[in-house]
């Protein structure tokens, strides 16, 4: 009797384990979690941005445009099937993070750096990083500086609310010189400074100080100096608790990455869809099993990159040369040509 009480106990568990692993197999609906009713009931998603030309600023005609507007705009796609159906808008420093907490955005695209305070404390979801960058310094030239401690006893201003305060006093403390802190809460206040002479550098992220410079009176008398601060990895951010929309952001993002990879652009997407590459006809859709299982529509993927091409094209479209920052991919270039962009496997 004891020897058949055992073998029962091992059916059981041997059942109750292939119970779970059946459920755990089961496709999760892209309809299941409350952002997303919110989003579709509502017919919209809000998007908090920031006021960076080439990141994110309204055009002539008052229609945004920028490297994370194309990526709410392939949001909406994944969402929508539409690139329109996204509201985007701007939200200083001081007010993005409590909106987002608040639940006046379901995504954040205003460039935040992704920290581990952010992550724990105040209890935030971060998507991929769709952009590297590092905190610089924008100074005058007359000062004769070369690097970031020729600056000792310089009046240093930094934008209250983010990471730029603790980054500098960080670096000062570390490298024993002394500097005069300047907070300045009001964006368009943060430039009058410099041009005015009121303080003799600023310090923001890098690739925000170079789009900054061209929007001073006289930018040549003012230079970037090379060397970074920090790590900044910008990235879409979410409240906390909703694991299904946190992944709808994820594998939006990773699409167009993944479209880089296959060499997949908006003008020759169509191209790929006689493609025999059994991963690409999952990624595309035209083998539309991987999106019936996750609950998305199997060419979102596709929709995608004709709404908004690739991530290289994102980027080169956007911030890269021939634009007015003219910048380098440098880590922003994917992982196979050294470096850091990368997509998990479509599968």
């Amino acid at each position: 009797m004891q020897a058949l009480s055992v073998i029962r106990r091992h059916l059981t568990s041997a059942v109750g384990a292939a119970v779970i692993g059946a459920i755990a197999l089961l496709p999760v609906s892209a309809q299941a979690g409350p952002t997303l009713d919110k989003i579709k009931e509502r017919g919209v998603i809000k998007a908090g941005v920031g006021t960076i030309p080439g990141f994110f600023s309204p055009d002539s005609e008052g229609r945004w445009q920028g490297l994370f507007i194309d990526f709410g705009r392939a949001l909406a796609v994944t969402v929508f099937n539409d690139p329109e159906k996204v509201e985007f808008t701007n939200s200083s420093p001081q007010q993005r993070l409590p909106a987002l907490q608040a639940g006046e955005f379901d995504v954040l695209l205003t460039g935040v750096t992704v920290t581990i305070t952010r992550a724990f404390k105040l209890g935030f979801h971060f998507g991929p990083t769709v952009f590297y960058d590092g905190q610089g310094l924008l100074v005058r030239k007359d000062l004769n500086v070369t690097k970031a401690v020729d600056l000792d006893g310089a009046t240093i201003g930094v934008q209250s609310g983010t990471t730029g305060e603790l980054n500098i006093a960080d670096f000062f403390r570390k490298t024993g010189k002394k500097f005069t802190p300047v907070t300045i809460e009001e964006t368009g206040e943060f430039l009058k400074a410099l041009d005015s002479g009121r303080v003799d550098a600023l310090t923001q992220d890098g690739t925000d100080l170079a789009a900054k410079r061209t929007q001073l009176k006289k930018p040549d008398d003012y230079i970037l100096l090379p060397e970074r601060l920090s790590k900044e990895p910008l990235a879409p951010a979410i409240r906390a608790g909703d694991d299904q929309w946190l992944e709808i952001v994820n594998w939006t993002v990773y699409a167009t990455i993944q479209a880089e990879e296959f060499g997949i652009t908006k003008d020759n997407v169509d191209s790929f869809l006689k493609s025999d590459d059994p991963a690409i006809k999952r990624f595309l859709g035209v083998d539309p099993s991987l999106g019936e299982a996750i609950g998305l529509n199997p060419k979102f993927a596709y929709n995608i990159i004709k709404a908004v091409g690739n991530y290289g094209e994102i980027f080169e479209r956007n911030v890269g040369k021939g634009t007015a920052l003219n910048l380098e991919r440098g880590y922003n270039q994917l992982w196979t040509k050294g470096g850091l962009i990368y997509s998990p496997p479509f599968r």
